[in-house]
């Protein structure tokens, strides 16, 4: 594939609500045609929607921010007045002062005013969250990465097996016409024997490619739930792979940024557990309404008769708690302490290891270049060697039989010729895909896969 010289627009590769339907219809379709035994060319972009969709990675991560949003509700909901409603009536006629008021329902309302520590957990739960959608951002990149790598093999596979029958169709030429010079005795039998070992090496190249294409055809049907073989790679919907170096504006990509906001938020509720352990006061507001009743009981009796037991009663007030002595808190404190220091080093572990890949995939990028440009100028190089060779077996050497000219060239020349060019395009292609999948984690390291993978919509 041929490299671009700068990354694309930023923008959402994420798939818009507005178009689930549109990926769930091409699905849909998808699977019809499978079910009918007639493999159907899907584009990239499907083949990413699909995975996505597909992946438990990406089901797992939803779930995670769900339990994230769910958390910083909850801590919200501390300061929310609470309602609680109950009843109870006595099995038997109650005898003699039984120490409480018979009630035939009550209700309570209880709530948190003031917590400098809740507000500390309220922002530790905000950070889960970002951290939560972070990740959830980082897997769909990086099912989206191993969908366009399995995609994108598959394309260069299918192309290369292609050049391979070719190969084979030059190779039995080569061996018919090799059988024929030999029984003439024109040519010795050992040529005859390296055409035919030619063709066998041949064969076991192009038995190589099936296996691999029966490999990545598995493994887009694992990543997109389709059947096995029911995908065609479209090339036209491959877009170009920037040629990005490390020195194009690195962003840090979201797995490094999850990492970090869920060191802040442990930090954060490590400070809040740090504050319940002192004598900083928790305001709570409460109100408690009963309906007693003097059915089945003979509560009156014990009661002054010019104050009967009044039927409605309701109480509220407030209260204030100040920890004075808890040794189970600050234990919780050290706890939480320690967990927001691992998950600190966890997250400068890895950055650190982020910028190794770079470097790493940076020092391999520029070998991987240079082994493409050179394979693909190999190729134009047997192109033009077949050119020539064609040329003068139609046309001869031009030197006629004059002494010292070079030989006629025989017809085992054009099928070696062809032969030969055929695996100076195998050799480019395999070189090729290399460099496409180096830069795609590259991309991905710096933080630009969004970039490329948002060019899918336009393809």
């Amino acid at each position: 594939m041929t490299p671009r010289s700068h990354p694309s627009t930023a923008r959402n590769p994420r798939i818009a609500p507005s178009q689930i339907p549109r990926a769930l219809l091409l699905a849909a379709f998808v699977l019809a045609a499978a079910s009918a035994f007639a493999p159907a060319q899907v584009s990239l972009t499907s083949v990413v929607e699909l995975a996505q969709q597909n992946s438990s990675a990406v089901r797992i991560a939803q779930a995670d921010v769900q339990r994230a949003s769910a958390e910083l509700a909850q801590t919200h909901d501390a300061f929310i007045p609470s309602i609680s409603f109950g009843s109870g009536f006595p099995a038997f006629p109650e005898v003699g002062f039984t120490g409480s008021l018979p009630s035939i329902w009550d209700s309570t309302v209880q709530s948190m005013i003031f917590s400098l520590p809740q507000v500390q957990y309220i922002r530790a739960a905000r950070a889960g969250l970002q951290a939560a959608q972070l990740a959830l951002k980082d897997a769909r990149e990086q099912v989206a990465l191993d969908a366009s790598a399995a995609y994108i093999e598959m394309d260069t596979v299918s192309t290369a097996l292609a050049a391979a029958h070719d190969q084979e169709q030059a190779a039995a030429r080569l061996v018919a016409i090799e059988q024929q010079r030999t029984e003439a005795g024109v040519d010795p039998l050992a040529n005859l024997l390296q055409a035919q070992l030619t063709a066998a090496e041949l064969k076991l190249k192009r038995l190589h490619l099936e296996s691999r294409s029966a490999t990545v055809s598995k493994q887009l049907a694992v990543l997109t739930a389709l059947p096995v073989g029911s995908i065609t790679p479209d090339h036209a919907s491959i877009p170009e792979v920037p040629a990005i170096t490390a020195a194009d504006s690195p962003r840090t990509p979201p797995a490094i940024d999850s990492a970090q906001a869920l060191a802040r938020s442990k930090q954060l509720v490590a400070k809040g557990d740090q504050d319940r352990q002192w004598f900083l006061p928790e305001v709570g507001f409460g109100a408690q309404y009963n309906r007693n009743t003097t059915l089945l009981n003979n509560i009156q009796y014990y009661l002054n008769s010019a104050h009967p037991l009044p039927a409605n009663n309701f109480s509220s007030g407030f209260s204030i708690r100040v920890p004075v002595f808890d040794y189970g808190l600050h234990d919780k404190a050290r706890e939480s302490s320690a967990e927001a220091l691992r998950a600190k080093v966890e997250a400068e572990q890895a950055l650190r290891q982020n910028d190794l890949q770079i470097a790493e995939l940076s020092s391999s990028l520029r070998e991987l270049d240079a082994q493409a440009e050179v394979a693909g100028l190999k190729q134009q190089i047997a192109a033009e060697q077949l050119k020539t060779v064609l040329a003068q077996l139609e046309l001869g050497n031009g030197a006629g039989n004059a002494p010292g000219a070079p030989p006629q060239l025989s017809p085992t020349a054009e099928q070696q010729a062809r032969i030969d060019e055929r695996q100076k395009y195998l050799d480019s292609l395999d070189a090729a895909l290399d460099l496409s999948k180096a830069r795609l984690n590259l991309l991905r390291a710096l933080g630009h896969i969004e970039d490329w993978l948002d060019e899918l919509h336009t393809k």
